[in-house]
This record gives C-alpha cells, structure tokens and sequence, in this order.
C-alpha cells in the first residue's frame, strides 16, 4: 500500500522554503501540492526546494504543478530546486526533457546550497 499524500513544508529564511511531499502526486493530489507552492510564493518565498525523497510517483500533473511553480518564481527573480533519489521519477524527468529545466540534486542540503547559488548568479 502506498504512503499516504501529505504536503510539509518548513521555512529556513524570509525568502526560503522547503516544500516536502510524501506518496503520490497525481490528478487528485496534485492540486495541493499547486495551492502550497502557489500560498508559499505569495508570502514572499522565492527560493523554494521542492523534497521529493518520500515521493513515490508523479504524473503529468505534477509535472505542470512544477513547470507552473518555477515560471512564477522566475516573475519575482526566483528559483526552484528539486530534491530526487528515485529512479522512476528521475526517469519521467529525462524522458519529458524537464531534468535538462529543473536543477535537480540528490539532497536536500544539495538543493539548498543551488539556491544559494543561483541568488549569487542573480
């Protein structure tokens, strides 16, 4: 039986997020997942890791939850880092092209320091 959905999320700074999902992300859930990142965006958190490590499956919704959330970010000199380990999902990423858009990283440490780094590009 898989895990059941959960969306956490933790703040680390004024611009700094860390948005964790547990389970499925599809059709149904997906929308949850849209309206966090969309609420954490309008409070002013530009720099946002989404942690996929308890993840155990996303579809195409999920992959436009994710596309919808990095062009908002990009509005406000934002950036979007996401966290994976499993290797299905690291599969639809390269399949659909969107590894090659995404900076996706191992770790969660890993996705915080990439922020930190595109604020330094910035």
């Amino acid at each position: 039986m898989p895990p059941e959905f959960a969306v956490l999320e933790e703040e680390l700074s004024a611009d700094r997020h860390v948005v964790a999902v547990r389970g499925e992300i599809d059709l149904f859930t997906a929308p949850e997942l849209k309206q966090t990142l969309t609420d954490a965006i309008e409070r002013g958190r530009t720099r946002i890791v989404v942690d996929l490590g308890e993840t155990t499956f996303l579809d195409s919704t999920a992959l436009g939850v994710l596309i919808g959330a990095v062009k908002r970010l990009r509005t406000h000199d934002g950036a979007l880092a996401i966290v994976n380990t499993d290797a299905n999902i690291a599969k639809t990423f390269e399949i659909t092209g969107l590894d090659q858009i995404f900076t996706i990283v191992a770790s969660r440490d890993e996705a915080i320091t990439a922020l930190d780094g595109d604020a330094a590009v910035s």
